[in-house]
């Protein structure tokens, strides 16, 4: 008997980055000493003040549905987060609280996708998010950056890949995979044609707060009234407050949409935790602290990784600006021999890597970046140091033209 399966749904590929970690998990659990790059979760607890938040909701019987789309308490939060760290002006109901920022961009694209809509999306980039756009029924356009250009798309890049079929453009900044950062005279000029297109902006800022060097963030949507009203700005508390198990995420929109993606929600999930939403109101309203403390730390690990990277054989990369991912450069290795075997491709080398160095990384294809690697600095400094000095032996051993 055959069984019927969605063609569409059967074209969605699986997360590489929740893959590879899943991998690396099976291997601990087998006693091997496997140094895990793919973490997309700071390494951090949840600070104290979140979590007692979490615990007094909870002896408060805090357990029944909440709004479909999130607490007023929240939405408010959220609001007075705007207008306090980006200058932005919303009201409650141009909020959306959903299950992880994954959950609002998936919101997102069901809102404004229509069948075969195109949105564009600049590479390297986030592994969901062609898929997502495919879920929708849109169609995901690329525009390819390069290393030497910081892995930042020109406007006139933009401009050729806009057609008559183009809904959005996906905006992360800091971006993952890259760390990569536009500045806000590079924002301006995209939020130009952006305005001259009449199409949205998917602003993925879930990175906004772990930025270093002394640089800022600037998301696009304060850049002018009419840019503002075409942007769905995606957050959450996830990376900026070490809560990625806790899944809130949040969009501003302008109130047309978000009452869409309310009504999406409503049907798809309902409301999100209700515990979860108390302890974001305490994260996003209470002390900052040890989101500086988390940032040094990333600054510390991230030195050292970018350094000891360029310094090994073979491999390279460019200083991230936020997040806390590096993309290793392996060009200059590919096709060359390891343990008797060529290496061809990112995926090759990742998969040798696991098996003869037991260290895990993310391959670039994923991202749409083949050619690189993904490393996250989100782990401890002893692990950062054990797993190069393995990729360092491993890149060493009987290599051959």
């Amino acid at each position: 008997m055959s069984l019927f399966i969605s063609k569409k749904a059967s074209s969605i590929s699986p997360s590489p980055t929740l893959a590879i970690s899943a991998k690396a998990k099976s291997m601990k659990a087998q006693g091997i000493d496997v140094i895990g790059f793919g973490a997309g979760e700071p390494d951090f607890d949840t600070p104290a003040h979140i979590k007692e938040a979490a615990v007094k909701a909870l002896n408060e019987g805090f357990t029944k549905y909440t709004p479909a789309s999130g607490t007023l308490a929240l939405k408010e939060a959220v609001c007075r987060k705007f207008k306090r760290e980006n200058n932005l002006d919303y009201t409650a109901n141009q909020i959306v609280v959903s299950n992880g920022a994954k959950h609002s961009l998936v919101n997102a694209f069901t809102a404004i996708c229509n069948p075969r809509d195109e949105v564009i999306i600049p590479a390297p980039f986030w592994v969901s998010y062609p898929e997502m756009v495919k879920l929708a029924d849109g169609v995901p356009v690329f525009i390819e950056t390069t290393e030497e250009n910081r892995f930042k798309f020109t406007v006139e890049q933009l401009e050729k890949a806009i057609t008559p079929k183009t809904r959005a453009l996906v905006l992360n900044s800091p971006s993952n995979p890259t760390g990569m950062l536009y500045t806000k005279e590079e924002l301006s000029a995209i939020a130009e044609v952006v305005v001259k297109n009449n199409i949205y902006v998917i602003s993925d800022e879930i990175y906004e707060r772990l930025i270093y060097d002394g640089l800022e963030h600037t998301g696009i949507a304060s850049l002018g009234e009419a840019v503002k009203n075409l942007t769905i700005i995606v957050n959450g508390v996830s990376k900026t407050y070490s809560m990625t198990g806790w899944r809130i995420g949040f969009t501003a929109s302008n109130a047309q949409i978000a009452k869409v993606m309310g009504n999406v929600q409503s049907h798809g999930t309902s409301n999100p935790n209700s515990i979860a939403q108390v302890a974001a109101v305490a994260a996003l309203d209470g002390p900052q602290q040890d989101v500086e403390m988390m940032k040094q730390a990333f600054v510390e690990r991230r030195n050292y990784m970018v350094e000891r990277i360029n310094s090994i054989a073979g491999v390279s990369c460019s200083k991230p600006q936020g997040a806390f991912y590096v993309m290793m450069n392996i060009k200059n290795i590919l096709g060359k021999s390891f343990y008797g075997k060529v290496v061809t491709n990112a995926d090759e080398f990742a998969e040798m890597l696991l098996e003869k160095a037991n260290v895990a990384l993310v391959p670039g294809a994923g991202f749409g970046a083949e050619g690189y690697v993904r490393l996250s600095y989100a782990i401890s400094m002893e692990n950062i140091k054990e797993g190069l000095d393995r990729i360092e032996k491993f890149l060493s051993v009987d290599t051959q033209l």
